[in-house]
């Protein structure tokens, strides 16, 4: 099993990478063996509407194999699919394939990824979290049926970690709240995180519904709130204050195609599936009660300013760097299952 665990720490690895950019998906990882043992491919769901782990994973192995340059050309997942199923030619019956969740036995706007690994005639498949979305569910027992070797299980805590913001937005709605910080614990200093930091904080909001942010930080940063460094959709805005008055000349109230709410309590988030609160210490405190998930961005630097003075005991989910910041999704110890 340490085997096991090392090939889907580097799936889940993979798949962190996408985690609250794949909405309304689940971010999942992929890895395959060759039948010598040698990793051939890593790749996880980028973006709902593009393929699935399973199908990107396949498709670079394929290439790994075959130096097929006319697949790169296939961009639909629909038709990607088909091409491999009939030009696979057996090359993955001695392969093992690594998915962080169990593949999906329904057809939607991509095709079962159950199906494509029986096809294909995988020797071994080994699962990390079982899919509890009813829509999706019987990819297990599809691959058994089959004759497949199955290994269930393997790093289920930290696989089912992964997919927990997919079980919140679904059942409910999924809130993470997210502070760029500066080494020495200081937020309240200008620009702190990296471009790379400041994109991915970008693709983010492009993603949720709702940006719920503080009154004074409007009136002092007079931000824009938007995805502009990546060219997406601006959210919807939430400004949590208890005075109304803002000079409507700052930037994020003249951004076409959305809505901003001005509001003195939090009730309005209760009208969105994902949503993203930024701020500091203030925010900290008024939104502990509904927050799911932390996202700190911290940057090498050391720099005068104010603290955050709250006090919470966080679980590590899962750490990364962008550029030179260290990135860390956390959450306030939980265990209750969630079940959609």
């Amino acid at each position: 099993m340490v085997k096991h665990n090392l090939y889907m720490s580097l799936a889940l690895q993979e798949a962190w990478k996408y985690q609250g950019l794949t909405y309304p998906n689940p971010a999942v990882g992929a890895l395959i063996l060759d039948k010598n043992g040698k990793i051939i491919s890593i790749e996880a769901h980028k973006k709902a509407g593009l393929a699935h782990a399973e199908l990107e994973c396949v498709k670079k192995a394929y290439q790994f194999f075959t130096k097929d340059i006319k697949i790169d050309t296939i961009s639909n997942p629909n038709e990607l699919y088909a091409y491999l199923l009939k030009n696979h030619n057996n090359l993955f019956k001695k392969c093992k394939i690594y998915v962080t969740l169990e593949p999906c036995n329904h057809q939607g706007s991509t095709p079962p990824c159950s199906k494509l690994i029986t096809t294909l005639g995988f020797e071994e498949v080994i699962i990390g979290a079982l899919e509890k979305n009813k829509t999706a569910i019987g990819g297990l027992d599809t691959i058994k049926q089959k004759g497949i070797k199955v290994i269930q299980g393997c790093m289920q805590k930290e696989c089912e970690d992964l997919i927990e913001p997919f079980l919140k937005w679904q059942k409910e709605q999924f809130i993470l709240f997210k502070i760029a910080l500066n080494q020495n614990g200081t937020y309240n200093t200008g620009t702190i995180s990296s471009q790379k930091s400041r994109e991915f904080t970008h693709k983010i909001r492009d993603k949720i519904d709702l940006l719920v942010i503080g009154g004074n930080t409007v009136r002092i940063d007079r931000p824009t709130l938007d995805a502009r460094l990546v060219n997406a959709k601006a959210p919807d805005i939430l400004i949590y204050s208890h005075q109304k008055k803002f000079d409507k000349t700052i930037p994020l109230f003249q951004v076409k195609n959305r809505q901003v709410f001005i509001e003195d309590n939090l009730e309005k988030i209760k009208k969105y599936k994902y949503i993203l609160i930024e701020g500091g210490s203030n925010m900290l405190n008024a939104t502990k009660d509904i927050i799911d998930w932390y996202l700190f961005f911290i940057a090498p630097k050391i720099k005068k300013g104010k603290c955050l003075q709250n006090n919470f005991i966080l679980e590590t989910l899962h750490k990364d760097t962008i550029s030179n910041d260290l990135i860390i999704w956390s959450k306030i110890n939980n265990k209750k299952e969630i079940t959609i």
